[in-house]
């Protein structure tokens, strides 16, 4: 019989020691991820400025940029328990940009689509075989931004501006590239040895400069452009998977 208690006990032991491991993230781990990425700007612009061919704001000028939402990837490696890092990246979403105060009436002003692949630095709390994990992280991204387009309604507002007719002209624009600090914090929580689910909010510090650049005949006849400030609050909800 008292060997039937110790031979229990063993096996209770066991069993408690390789359930409470079940959920372990430890060094080497890696975790891959995927779900609903979206972007909430929190912005504000300078008015539209003409650098050339004179030097001079349209007053009252601004501009807004919408919500965008799109598929976010994710591939985390655990340098030990606690400390991980993660690189995230999503299909580029669509950004459109609206006018406020004088450029209000023209309605949309243009699009984007953005690129900014991030590398976090992540602190988990709790210990690696908890559920349920706490996590504050802290990184980088670069941002930059392909298929910029104006509207019709802009690229006339434009023209008008200079004395051009508009169908005799066409404006294009650039958005500056940069790199921005990213702000995060979130938790995370493992179902079984393999699947979980984590979910984030990033704020980034995010600006940018639109350079516009107006041509007659392939003729530069003006440039202009437009700060704005970004700022976007970014929840990530995602399926994780660990290998």
């Amino acid at each position: 019989m008292k060997h039937l208690k110790t031979t229990a006990l063993a096996i209770g032991a066991a069993a408690a020691l390789g359930s409470a491991g079940a959920f372990a993230q430890q060094a080497g781990d890696w975790q891959v991820g995927a779900g609903w990425l979206h972007f909430s700007p929190q912005d504000s612009s300078q008015p539209l400025t003409f650098t050339s061919p004179v030097n001079r704001q349209v007053p009252g000028s601004g501009a807004t940029v919408g919500d965008s939402d799109t598929l976010g990837l994710n591939l985390t490696y655990f340098v030990d328990s606690h400390w991980a890092v993660e690189g995230v990246l999503g299909i580029p979403p669509k950004f459109k940009l609206s006018g406020t105060g004088t450029l209000g009436g023209i309605g949309e002003l243009g699009e984007a689509r953005q690129w900014s692949p991030t590398v976090l630095a992540k602190y988990y709390f709790n210990e690696g075989q908890a559920q349920f994990r706490p996590f504050v992280g802290l990184g980088a991204t670069y941002v930059f931004y392909r298929s910029v387009s104006l509207t019709p309604g802009l690229q006339g507002g434009i023209s008008s501006q200079i004395g051009v007719p508009p169908a005799l002209s066409s404006t294009s624009a650039k958005l500056d590239s940069s790199f921005a600090p990213v702000f995060n914090v979130g938790a995370a929580y493992q179902f079984d040895p393999h699947w979980g689910v984590s979910f984030s909010v990033s704020y980034i510090p995010l600006k940018t400069t639109a350079k516009l650049t107006t041509s007659v005949a392939g003729n530069t006849v003006a440039t202009s452009e437009a700060r704005l400030k970004i700022n976007p609050i970014v929840p990530y909800l995602a399926v994780t998977y660990k290998v």
